[in-house]
């Protein structure tokens, strides 16, 4: 990964308390993995940003390198590397990712 690929992930998961990694974005998704946690996460009403990381070759292969994990999408609450799809989708089942929305949004930790 490159270091600015590095700096540029790194100050996105820093400075949006909810942030996807993911193909297309909030308004037009461009997978179906992508697509479900965009549902989820409006679901729950919590403001978050996206990145489309079809539009930058070096993100797209960085965020993998930076997370330690294969796929995308990838999400963020408060810096910590939550998942991917399936994950968010058990998160969400369990309850569990309420709470660390919850969290995201008052500004306390989970």
């Amino acid at each position: 990964m490159t270091d600015d690929a590095q700096k540029f992930i790194s100050h996105l998961v820093a400075n949006n308390r909810v942030m996807l990694f993911m193909k297309g974005n909030k308004m037009f998704p461009q997978c179906g993995f992508s697509a479900v946690v965009v549902e989820i996460l409006k679901r729950h009403g919590v403001a978050f940003e996206t990145f489309n990381v079809l539009q930058d070759a070096a993100v797209r292969e960085g965020i993998k390198a930076f997370s330690s994990w294969p796929t995308i999408p990838q999400l963020y609450i408060n810096g910590e590397f939550i998942g991917g799809c399936d994950i968010v989708r058990e998160m969400d089942h369990s309850g569990e990712l309420e709470a660390k929305l919850a969290a995201a949004t008052t500004g306390a930790s989970a």
